[in-house]
């Protein structure tokens, strides 16, 4: 595998919660799995520098983000990351294209207006430019979202349960979609969820979470036949009993 994300970190949290997380990423979809509150949205916090472990290192190609030991933590900005949030925090007072705007690093340049045009054509969005996020549906606030993300031209993309807010009708079409947008851009993209169809559907390779930990790291097909505790079968032999992929946390 050409790694392209190494993510190594222990945290301690107030109230007795812990981390203790190792696990890389190729230039591929990586889809971290596991229930709520299993420490799967702070690791993408850590890895944005929005949070600072305390030990470990976080490296992207030969840029290192954070190494503890060696007294190094990059600012946020400086990180060359896009970052989707679970409920794609997009600005309630601006239209699409301010919020997508906002994501490029000079949004008055001529070379933003050329890249605002572009995400236009790649996302669908002809036709929305001047609509606020309330007018806008699930699918096409998420759009919104990830063009502005990628406006930053990012070296990973870090997406917190894409679709969660999309209707059941549109996801399978959503995950065409970002399968085919991690082919296009050729970077990390890592995916969080607790629903294993999505996890299955959308995983190059999965990483399992519970109670801080990493369970276990493989293909889906490798964890579903060999998985490596009791928490990991249960959801693998229900998987198997069922041919469905459906289960969640």
């Amino acid at each position: 595998m050409d790694i392209a994300l190494s993510v190594q970190f222990k945290k301690a949290f107030a109230g007795g919660f812990s981390m203790d997380v190792s696990w890389q990423a190729g230039r591929e979809i990586v889809v971290l799995f596991g229930p709520s509150g299993a420490g799967k949205s702070l690791t993408f916090q850590i890895i944005a520098g929005l949070l600072a472990p305390d030990e470990g290192r976080i490296q992207l190609g030969d840029t290192v983000f954070h190494d503890a030991q060696a007294g190094i933590d990059l600012p946020p900005q400086s990180r060359e990351i896009g970052y989707l949030f679970q409920h794609y925090a997009l600005f309630p007072h601006m239209t699409t294209r301010e919020n997508v705007l906002y994501g490029h690093r000079q949004p008055r340049s001529s070379e933003a207006a050329a890249d605002f045009a572009a995400m236009l054509t790649r996302f669908h969005l002809e036709g929305l430019e001047q609509r606020y996020p309330s007018a806008l549906s699930g699918g096409q606030r998420q759009r919104v979202a990830l063009a502005r993300a990628l406006m930053r031209k990012p070296k990973v993309l870090l997406l917190d349960e894409p679709l969660s807010a999309v209707d059941l009708a549109v996801r399978r079409s959503i995950r065409s979609e970002l399968k085919n947008l991690q082919r296009v851009l050729g970077i990390p993209m890592v995916i969080i969820t607790h629903d294993l169809g999505e996890a299955l559907a959308l995983a190059d390779r999965l990483v399992i979470y519970d109670h801080g930990r990493v369970l276990q790291i493989g293909t889906p097909e490798a964890i579903v036949q060999n998985p490596q505790n009791d928490i990991i079968a249960a959801w693998a032999g229900s998987t198997r009993l069922h041919g469905e992929r459906t289960f969640s946390f």
